[in-house]
C-alpha cells in the first residue's frame, strides 16, 4: 500500500528541515526516504475516479491514540498501580500531556531524544506517551548498565534530556560526568524521579541549573497541551539498544506505525481482552515492555508496576491484584518454579504469562502449569519490536501427555498478524529449508513490524535486510505443520569433529535433572575436535554434593556421546537485565580454559 508510504526524498527533506529533525534521527530518516514511493495516492486509483486520501480517511497510525481513547473509555478505571499510589486513565492521560507540554517548554523539538534510565515505575510509563505527544523519541536505557555504557548510548543517542529514577542517580551523574569532556555539545538535562510509592524517604534532592524533578517539572506543564502528532506514521517513536549478548548495543529505530502494530499483535497473540490487570515483571526498557506499555492502553487496563521482580513480590501481586496478565524471560519462570514455597501463593485464577527471550526448557513451562500459569511462548528479538512468532495453541493438543505438550509449547510456532512473513532460509542461497523439523536454516522476517533500521548504522542496515528479508542471526528447524524451532544462535552453534551441536538442546538436557537451577553451554577450543561443549551449572540449594562427573555421565545417558560435554563448571551465570545469558562472557571463560586435547 504505496500511499501509506513516506513521500518523495523532496517531502522527506522538507519535513526534516521543518521540523528541525536532531541530526541522529534525520540519518535514519534519510535512510527510509529510500524505500519511498513518489505518489501520493496508490496508482490502482487512477482506474477508479472518485476516491481521495484525506484527513477523513487517512491519520498515521501511532500508539498515542490508545492512550486518547482509554481516558474516555475507561475514563474512571484504574490505569496504574503503585504501592499506594493509584491513577485512574483520565489522570493519566491529564498528566501525560502535562509531561508533553513540560518537554517542550524545556526546549525539546520534534525529533530529539528524551532517554530514560529507571525500572518499571509510574514515570516510566507515563513517558512511554508523553515524549512522543511531545514529537521527541523516546531512548529508554537498560537500568543494569554502569556509567561508562550509559555515557557511550547517551552520545550516539544525542540524548536531551535524561530521566533519571533516584536509585541509578549515581551511575546517570557519573554518565554525564564521562560524556561532557568528550563533546562540545551542552550535557542532556537530568530529572530525578522520586520513590513515588510513599514507602521511602531516601530520596536524594537535586538543585542545580540542569537538574529538575520529576512531579515539579510535570506540574509546571499545561493540560490543554495541543499533542504533536506524527506527520508520517514512518516518524521515529523510540531507540531500543540492543541487550549486548553478544556484541556493543545497536540503536533499533522503531516508527509510530511499527509500534501501533506491534502493540495491537502483541495483545491478539497474548489474548489479552479488555480491562486486563498486568503485573509488569518485563522490563519497559526492554523493546518498550515488548510494547504492552502501550498495548495496556489499548485495552483499558491495569497496570501493576513492580520497581524489583522476585517471586515473593510476583505472588503477592497476582493475589493482591487479581492479575490476568503478565511476562517474563524463562529465567523469570525459572525463578518462580524454583522459589520456596513459603513465598509461593495459591493463585486466585489461571494467569496467563508470556515468555520469549530465549528457548524456554520443557520442564519449566510444565511445572509453571502445575503452579496455576497458562503459558504462551513467543520469540522474537530488538528488531521486531519483541514478539515476532508464538506458538499458537491447538486444542486437539490438549489430550496429549504433559511431556509432548511441553515440547510443543516449548516451539517458537508462527508469525503473528503485524507480520507478512516468517521463514527459515539458507542464508546463502535464500531457498527456504525443507519443513522436516530436522533441515536447520536461518529464521528472517519481513513485515511491518520490523525496525526502521540501526541509528548511524547505515552499513549494518543494510547488511541486515540484505535480500529483503531481515536476518535474525537464529538458527531454527520448520515442522512439518510449519511451526518454527529455534535450535541456536549461530554464534552459540558448536562443531565438534564436524558435527553441529545445539547448545540448546544439550541446556535442556541439563534442566531436566533435578539438581540444577540454570545452565548454559559454550564452546571450547579443543586442539584435536576443534571445538567441544563446555558447561556452566547452577545448582539448587542442597545439591553442593553433586560432582561435575556426574552431569557429564547424565548427559552421555541422555545425548549422544558427542553432544555431552567435557567440561563442566559450577558458578553464577552472567545474564543481562532482561534475563538473556551473556554467552560472549561464559565463551571467552572458556576460550581461557585452553584444549583438553
Amino acid at each position: 500500500m504505496n500511499h501509506l508510504v513516506k513521500n518523495s526524498s523532496t517531502r522527506l527533506a522538507s519535513a526534516i528541515s521543518r521540523y528541525h529533525f536532531r541530526p541522529a534521527v534525520a540519518h535514519y530518516l534519510r535512510f527510509c526516504s529510500h524505500f519511498s514511493g513518489n505518489n501520493f495516492e496508490p496508482e490502482s486509483w487512477k482506474s477508479m475516479e472518485g476516491l481521495v486520501r484525506c484527513p477523513a480517511n487517512h491519520v498515521p497510525l501511532s500508539p498515542i491514540v490508545f492512550l486518547e481513547r482509554a481516558a474516555k473509555a475507561y475514563t474512571d478505571r484504574t490505569s496504574l498501580v503503585y504501592g499506594c499510589l493509584k491513577y485512574t486513565w483520565a489522570q493519566t492521560h491529564e498528566r501525560c500531556l502535562k509531561l508533553a507540554s513540560a518537554l517542550t517548554q524545556l526546549g525539546i523539538s520534534p525529533g530529539d531524544v528524551v532517554a530514560t534510565l529507571a525500572p518499571n515505575v509510574p514515570a516510566m510509563y507515563e513517558l512511554h506517551f508523553a515524549v512522543p505527544m511531545a514529537g521527541a523519541v523516546l531512548c529508554t536505557l537498560n537500568a543494569r548498565l554502569d556509567s561508562a555504557m550509559i555515557s557511550v548510548l547517551l552520545s550516539h543517542s544525542e540524548a536531551k534530556i535524561v530521566f533519571v529514577d533516584y536509585q541509578l542517580l549515581e551511575i546517570a551523574q557519573g554518565a554525564i560526568d564521562l560524556l561532557t569532556p568528550k563533546t562540545d555539545t551542552k550535557p542532556p538535562f537530568l530529572v530525578l524521579i522520586a520513590d513515588s510509592d510513599g514507602s521511602s524517604s531516601t530520596s536524594p534532592t537535586i538543585c542545580t541549573s540542569n537538574t529538575y524533578e520529576y512531579e515539579s517539572l510535570l506540574e509546571t506543564g499545561n493540560c490543554g497541551f495541543e499533542i504533536r502528532r506524527p506527520r508520517s506514521e514512518w516518524d521515529p517513536i523510540s531507540v531500543n539498544y540492543t541487550s549486548g549478548t553478544t556484541s556493543r548495543p545497536k540503536g533499533v529505530v522503531y516508527s509510530h506505525r511499527g509500534a501501533y502494530l506491534n502493540a495491537l499483535s502483541t495483545v491478539l497473540l497474548h489474548g489479552i481482552g479488555s480491562m486486563p490487570v498486568y503485573l509488569w515483571t518485563v522490563p519497559m526498557f526492554h523493546c518498550n515492555g515488548w510494547c504492552l506499555t502501550w498495548g495496556v492502553a489499548a485495552q483499558g487496563g491495569t497496570n501493576i508496576c513492580l520497581r524489583k521482580v522476585n517471586p515473593k513480590y510476583i505472588f503477592d501481586n497476582i493475589v493482591q491484584y487479581n492479575v490476568t496478565h503478565m511476562g517474563g524471560a524463562p529465567t523469570v519462570l525459572n525463578m518462580i518454579v524454583n522459589s520456596p514455597v513459603s513465598d509461593q501463593r495459591p493463585l486466585p485464577r489461571k494467569v496467563e504469562i508470556m515468555t520469549g527471550g530465549s528457548p524456554p526448557p520443557p520442564q519449566i513451562l510444565f511445572k509453571m502449569e502445575e503452579l496455576g500459569f497458562g503459558v504462551n511462548h513467543l520469540y522474537g528479538l530488538t528488531e521486531t519490536y519483541g514478539p515476532g512468532t508464538y506458538c499458537s495453541w491447538k486444542p486437539e493438543w490438549d489430550s496429549l501427555p504433559s511431556n509432548e505438550r511441553s515440547k510443543l509449547k516449548a516451539r517458537q510456532g508462527v508469525q503473528h498478524l503485524g507480520l507478512e512473513e516468517v521463514d527459515i532460509k539458507d542464508p546463502v542461497t535464500m531457498e527456504s529449508v525443507t519443513p522436516d523439523g530436522k533441515t536447520v536454516g536461518e529464521i528472517m522476517f519481513r513485515g511491518n513490524t520490523v525496525m526502521s533500521g540501526y541509528l548511524k548504522d547505515l552499513k549494518a542496515t543494510k547488511e541486515a535486510f540484505r535480500g529483503g528479508w531481515f536476518r535474525s542471526g537464529d538458527l531454527a528447524v520448520k515442522h512439518p505443520d510449519n511451526y518454527i524451532e529455534v535450535k541456536d544462535r549461530l554464534k552459540d552453534i558448536i562443531i565438534s569433529g564436524g558435527e553441529n551441536i545445539s547448545t540448546v538442546e544439550v541446556e535442556t538436557v541439563f534442566f531436566s535433572h533435578p539438581a540444577v537451577l540454570e545452565a548454559a553451554v559454550v564452546a571450547r577450543p579443543d586442539n584435536h575436535w576443534g571445538q567441544t561443549p563446555c558447561a556452566f551449572v547452577k545448582l539448587k540449594e542442597g545439591f553442593d554434593h553433586l560432582k561435575a562427573q556426574d552431569l557429564i555421565e547424565f548427559c552421555r545417558d541422555n545425548l549422544p556421546h558427542y553432544m555431552a560435554p567435557r567440561t563442566v563448571i559450577f558458578d553464577d551465570i552472567p545474564k543481562t537485565a532482561t534475563g538473556k545469558i551473556q554467552k560472549f562472557i561464559l565463551r571467552e571463560r572458556a576460550k581461557a580454559l585452553g584444549s583438553l586435547s
